[in-house]
């Protein structure tokens, strides 16, 4: 494979997948078309006839290739015996392949309009988003294995079934539909937050950079939807101090210790106005996952120094959070808030936690760990707060949180 070929695979195939499965409405017709036209990329190369633009020759010779896979089909099946059909049906597929054949490449929604494809109320909630990220984002099955908890042997067979399933099933994503559309954007919405959160995790731009410009779709074929703009505001805000979130020695910098003449203003800025209209966007129901998140961020965002943030007030948003979205992260980010309350305080942040034994188990173990050791420190307990960080990087594999976690540990042993 080609230099140019391969940064197409690499950085266009999912937008690639997205236009073809934007034409034919279909996610396994449109994937194998499209690792055909790569296949003739790759042999025209070979020929010495590469392609001035891979992206656009594959997109165009693989819209070429679904038209094709479907005349055959549709000749196979003999589906339309009556003379008139016949010619119905001629002129409609005339019809698909001038629209399947047009010139541009990219309009920009075609990767967020699959992501509402395969988010298709007959596979399971956690398949849907598993394979939006797999197929529609690029997220190689590993990865998506790594964020359900599953082996990959078992994540592989997983999307292979709900591909099936979304092809077979002949249901398709009407975009115009405003029914089909509220019901399929949450899992779109949760779809994109993954994406972020697993190049985040790994530092990956490429990854952040897809994530944002998907939620900005988003808002942009539902402005009124608060969850919409709350998402859209999370990841700004979030990205707005990328660059303080790791030292030059690649270890983690907390928000106390960050330099945050170094946030990026703008970011936080049209974050901060997003977050806003997602809180205050609906009367009739109660803000939602990620509107409150985004404001969470957002006064981290304005907060001019570590110790001038607004901790009730963060508690008070996590108490919503807890409502609406009851999950372990939520509810340790909640009593961290607490913790750090001059009405509740570090001491019964602690005894909360040690109420909930259930935190303390399965993915968040570890982050419970340390949440306590944080606490502890805060209480002034520098001993058990020690033995705390000591106990949390036994329990963390991530090279990066261990490295904190020891640093942590050795500033409480010479306290």
């Amino acid at each position: 494979m080609t230099t140019a070929i391969e940064h197409a695979y690499r950085t266009e195939a999912a937008r690639i997948l997205g236009a073809v499965a934007r034409s034919v409405g279909d996610l396994q017709l449109a994937e194998d078309a499209v690792q055909e036209a790569f296949a003739r990329a790759v042999a025209e190369a070979a020929a010495g006839r590469e392609p001035a633009n891979p992206a656009a020759w594959i997109t165009t010779v693989a819209r070429r290739i679904a038209v094709d896979l479907r005349r055959r089909e549709a000749t196979a099946m003999r589906a339309l015996p009556a003379l008139a059909a016949e010619e119905a049906g001629r002129e409609a597929a005339q019809a698909a392949e001038a629209d399947m054949l047009r010139d541009d490449v990219f309009t920009g929604d075609e990767r967020l309009e699959l992501i509402l494809l395969v988010c298709h109320p007959e596979v399971a909630e956690e398949k849907r988003v598993a394979l939006a990220l797999r197929f529609v984002c690029g997220v190689p099955t590993a990865q998506v294995a790594e964020v359900f908890l599953v082996p990959e042997p078992t994540m592989a067979a997983r999307l292979t079934r709900a591909k099936k399933r979304i092809h077979d099933s002949r249901l398709r994503f009407a975009a115009d539909d405003p029914g089909d559309l509220s019901a399929r954007l949450p899992d779109a919405l949760t779809t994109v937050y993954l994406l972020y959160t697993i190049g985040h995790a790994r530092a990956d731009g490429r990854l952040r950079t897809d994530a944002i410009e998907l939620a900005r779709d988003a808002r942009r074929i539902r402005p009124a939807d608060p969850e919409a703009a709350g998402l859209l505001a999370l990841l700004l805000l979030t990205e707005a101090r990328q660059t303080t979130r790791l030292s030059d020695l690649d270890e983690f910098v907390t928000l106390a210790e960050a330099d945050r003449s170094r946030w990026d203003r703008a970011l936080l800025d049209e974050g901060e106005r997003l977050a806003t209209d997602a809180l205050t966007g609906s009367r009739e129901e109660p803000p939602g996952r990620f509107a409150l998140q985004a404001a969470v961020a957002g006064l981290h965002g304005i907060a001019p120094t570590w110790t001038a943030t607004d901790w009730p007030a963060i508690a008070r948003l996590y108490d919503g959070l807890v409502q609406v979205w009851p999950s372990a992260t939520a509810q340790l980010g909640r009593i961290v808030a607490r913790g750090y309350s001059p009405d509740v305080g570090p001491e019964a942040a602690l005894t909360e936690l040690a109420t909930r034994p259930e935190l303390f188990e399965g993915i968040v173990a570890a982050q419970a760990l340390a949440v306590r050791a944080d606490l502890l420190r805060a209480a002034g307990e520098t001993s058990s707060a020690a033995d705390a960080y000591a106990e949390a990087l036994e329990a963390t594999t991530d090279e990066r949180i261990r490295r904190f976690l020891r640093r942590r540990l050795a500033e409480q042993r010479e306290a």
